[in-house]
C-alpha cells in the first residue's frame, strides 16, 4: 500500500521534469531567431545615419531637378507668350530637355543683355539665372559699354532696334570690334529678316525662345571646351 503511494507521488514529478525539459529544449531553440533579430537591429541602427546620408542627398537632387524642369517649363511658356512666332510641343521638350543636361555647362556662365524693353525678356532672363548664369540687364549700348569694356562676359545677348534707331544693335557690334572685345553676339529681336544679310560679328539671330535657349548652350558648350 505505502509502495503504491510512492509511485504515485513519484508521477507529477517525473511529468514536472519532462516538461521543464521540453520548456528548456523551446527556449534552446528559439534563440538563434533572437540572435538574428538583434544582429539585425545592430546592424540597421549602426548603419542608417550612412544609408540616410547616401540617400537623402540623391532624393533631393530628384526633387530639385523636377523643380528646376517644371520652373524652365513656366518660364519658357511666358518667353513664347511674349513673342509672336509659334513653337512645336517637340521643340518645347527638346530646349527643356537641353537644359536639364546642360546644368553644369551653364552654371556660372556670364551673360550681357542688352535691350530697351527688358519686360518681354524678363522670363529667359530669370530662366538663364535659374540655370546658374551671372545675366547683367542693359538698357541701351551706352550702358552696356562700361561693362563690357571691364567685366569678362561669355555671350553678349542683344536686340537691333532700339529708341527710334534701327541699327542700334549693329552700332554695338562696331564697338565691340573698336575696344577689341571678342565675345559672341546673339541678336534676339522680335523682327529680324535674315535675307537682308547677316553681320559678321553676328554668331546667330532668332526670334524664337527656345532657339534662343539652344545657342547659349551651344556657345556655352564652346567656352567650356575653350574654343571660343
Amino acid at each position: 500500500m505505502m509502495f503504491r503511494e510512492v509511485v504515485a507521488q513519484s508521477v507529477p514529478v517525473s511529468d514536472d521534469v519532462g516538461m521543464s525539459d521540453v520548456l528548456w529544449s523551446k527556449l534552446i531553440g528559439t534563440v538563434p531567431a533572437v540572435l538574428w533579430v538583434a544582429f539585425a537591429a545592430t546592424v540597421y541602427f549602426t548603419l542608417r545615419g550612412t544609408i540616410v546620408q547616401r540617400m537623402v542627398p540623391r532624393l533631393t537632387a530628384v526633387r530639385a531637378l523636377g523643380v528646376e524642369v517644371e520652373l524652365a517649363g513656366e518660364l519658357l511658356d511666358r518667353a513664347q507668350d511674349e513673342s509672336t512666332t509659334t513653337v512645336t510641343a517637340t521643340a518645347r521638350r527638346t530646349a527643356l530637355g537641353r537644359l536639364e543636361h546642360a546644368a553644369d555647362v551653364l552654371r556660372g556662365g556670364k551673360l550681357l543683355w542688352v535691350d530697351d524693353r527688358p519686360e518681354s525678356n524678363a522670363p529667359l532672363v530669370e530662366l538663364f539665372r535659374t540655370a546658374g548664369m551671372h545675366v547683367d540687364v542693359t538698357l541701351s549700348t551706352e550702358e552696356a559699354t562700361p561693362l563690357f569694356r571691364r567685366r569678362p562676359y561669355d555671350i553678349i545677348v542683344s536686340d537691333i532696334d532700339r529708341d527710334g534707331d534701327r541699327q542700334a544693335g549693329i552700332k554695338m557690334l562696331r564697338l565691340l570690334e573698336q575696344y577689341k572685345i571678342d565675345v559672341p553676339v546673339l541678336i534676339y529681336t522680335g523682327r529680324f529678316d535674315p535675307e537682308r544679310g547677316v553681320d559678321r560679328r553676328i554668331f546667330a539671330a532668332t526670334t524664337v525662345p527656345v532657339e534662343l535657349v539652344h545657342y547659349v548652350i551651344d556657345l556655352m558648350e564652346r567656352v567650356r571646351l575653350g574654343s571660343l
